[in-house]
């Protein structure tokens, strides 16, 4: 144990150290700061680190990294504070504890009195830099791009990432004679050579054996998707169908992962006729792949096709998170076509109106929008890598450096776990597509304007889609904030149902009533106030899955029960091509 001081001279040295020590922590923040709050390039390279590029001669010019000031009192409150804690910490000594971090919670940290003080001094000087974050007299854009950059930083240099710091994967390596550190090593070698970290034991699952199993087949397909036709589970279905649009930038199977979890199989044994969109991974060949032709060539072939299939002019639709902001996109210019073909829309975790899109606001910018532009507007692909490095990083102590961790520190296995598993299995984007979903959804919100937009020679109004309406969002969620989520209320005319879930972006939509897990949230009053927050003080708190609610208002837009077709397709243009769920869903990126 450290021998605690008593005199006022035996903390002049440490005094004095701290004075040295706040001043270059101040020179080193304002540093980082500037960069943290220059544009952001989602998934790539920062564009501070980017090289010369002939295209910044025509009239396109690097940003200027910002300038910060703290108020003198602030910063003046923000090192007394800083000063108070760390004296205290001295006086602990070695019986310093890290508090109020799972990080640090095991037994092995508080035993050994080194390790511990680390920590705890890491959490000084992480709650210090991002006090200074806070204080920084900046624009609220600026501040937020400053606090995700001190967060990664604080993730980053984590003692518990060393193991010449984590007493937790030293003590491993002592109880198994090192042998924890050559299946760390054996870990780092396997992620390298798959080219991702490692979130699950990957060789537990495979499509079409374990996850993607739900009964089905390929009734059409082109270049852009393959439509999947599931086998019925009741003597009688709805006599409209029912078509799910996820979104393109992840496989469609996330509906689809366990029996038990399927909301795919949930539809059919509730009666209904399930269609499924099966995007196609992108390569060599889609480089040049507008939004356009999303909408064209597969949301609204796919409507069509459905209504071709089953011999029904109106069918109800489903779109996941982009999937149901191209469902919604391809609706309103069937509408401008005079064409009403959706008796209902469901949109789960679904941006319609950007106005709010919390935390991946911080990688918009104009600069970072013309420079993907210039990069990937003419064609080419986004890599699939990208943007889930760039979703991991916006939770990195629970999605990156937690595996870093465990498989590498520590030697370690994850457990099995779908959803993981399909969070790993990445697809590409187009580059044209890419291009213009960034301009006009995330930095200019045009889609939310009505007839600001031309998509496939139409005019888009999300006004014209006059249709019931069930709109969910996740509490939790840091992909589409809950506020984004219920913006689409404000936008759609017809009968709505918004309905708010807990947790997350996936764990929230994907939670069967047979889990009796989490509640959700219903106003049954039928008004929509203009913020979310104004909805909530009037809603109800339920408990379970949201899915039972959702499967009466479902039922409700459904129409009458027929016999349930006895085979897929209609016998004539639209046969079984392969079994569900497809060769297009199992390409890897």
């Amino acid at each position: 144990m450290m021998k605690q001081p008593t005199g006022a001279d035996a903390f002049a040295p440490f005094q004095q150290a701290l004075t040295e020590g706040w001043s270059k922590a101040l020179e080193s923040f304002q540093q980082s700061a500037a960069r943290g709050a220059s544009a952001f390039s989602p998934g790539g390279t920062p564009l501070w680190e980017m090289p010369s590029m002939p295209g910044l001669a025509n009239g396109m010019k690097m940003p200027e990294l910002p300038r910060f000031s703290i108020a003198p009192e602030k910063l003046q409150s923000i090192q007394q504070q800083y000063m108070a804690d760390a004296t205290e910490l001295w006086r602990q000594g070695f019986g310093a504890r890290p508090e109020g971090d799972k990080r640090f919670a095991g037994e092995a940290w508080g035993s050994n009195p080194l390790s511990a003080f680390s920590a705890a001094v890491y959490l000084l000087n992480g709650r210090t830099v991002l006090s200074m974050a806070e204080a920084v007299d900046a624009d609220e854009k600026t501040r937020a791009r400053l606090r995700f950059a001190v967060e990664q930083w604080m993730a980053a240099s984590s003692p518990s990432n060393s193991l010449a710091l984590n007493v937790e994967a030293q003590k491993k390596a002592i109880d198994t004679q090192g042998e924890s550190i050559a299946r760390g090593i054996q870990n780092l070698l396997n992620d390298v050579k798959q080219g991702h970290l490692s979130m699950t034991d990957e060789s537990a699952f495979e499509v079409g054996r374990n996850v993607a199993t739900t009964e089905g087949a390929v009734v059409f397909e082109n270049d852009y998707f393959q439509l999947l036709e599931y086998k019925p589970l009741t003597a009688k279905v709805y006599e409209r169908p029912f078509l799910l649009v996820p979104p393109c930038i992840n496989k469609f199977y996330i509906l689809d992962l366990q029996p038990e979890n399927s909301l795919i199989r949930y539809a059919n044994e509730q009666g209904h006729r399930v269609f499924v969109v099966s995007w196609r991974n992108p390569d060599a060949s889609m480089e040049q792949a507008t939004w356009d032709d999303y909408i064209e060539n597969a949301a609204i072939k796919a409507i069509h096709t459905v209504q071709e299939i089953t011999g029904s002019k109106q069918i109800n639709t489903l779109g996941f998170c982009v999937g149901g902001t191209i469902l919604s996109t391809a609706l309103a210019v069937l509408a401008a076509r005079g064409e009403k073909p959706a008796a209902s829309v469901t949109l789960l975790t679904t941006f319609l109106d950007f106005s709010d899109t919390g935390i991946l606001d911080i990688f918009v910018d104009e600069q970072m929008v013309a420079y993907r532009e210039m990069q990937l507007g003419k064609g080419g692909l986004l890599p699939g890598g990208d943007l889930a490095s760039t979703f991991s990083f916006l939770r990195p102590n629970d999605l990156v450096w937690n595996y870093v961790v465990g498989n590498y520190l520590k030697g370690e296995t994850p457990p099995p776990f779908d959803l993981l598993y399909w969070n790993s299995d990445a697809t590409n984007l187009p580059g044209p597509f890419y291009a213009w979903y960034l301009r006009n959804t995330y930095h200019e919100n045009k889609l939310a304007k009505p007839n600001a937009l031309t998509v496939c020679g139409q005019k888009v109004d999300l006004g014209s889609i006059d249709i019931p309406a069930y709109i969910y969002g996740s509490r939790e969620d840091h992909i589409v904030p809950i506020g984004g989520a219920y913006a689409s209320t404000q936008l759609l005319p017809g009968k709505k149902r918004f309905v708010m879930g807990a947790s997350g972006h996936i764990a929230g939509v994907i939670n069967p009533p047979a889990k009796k897990k989490r509640s959700h949230w219903i106003r049954e009053d039928g008004k929509f106030p203009r913020s979310q927050a104004e909805w909530l003080s009037g809603a109800q708190e339920h408990p379970g899955s949201w899915w039972t609610d959702w499967a009466q208002w479902l039922k409700g837009n459904a129409g009458k029960q027929i016999p349930a077709p006895k085979g897929y397709g209609n016998g004539k243009a639209y046969k079984a091509i392969e079994p569900a769920p497809g060769r297009y869903v199992k390409a890897k990126a």
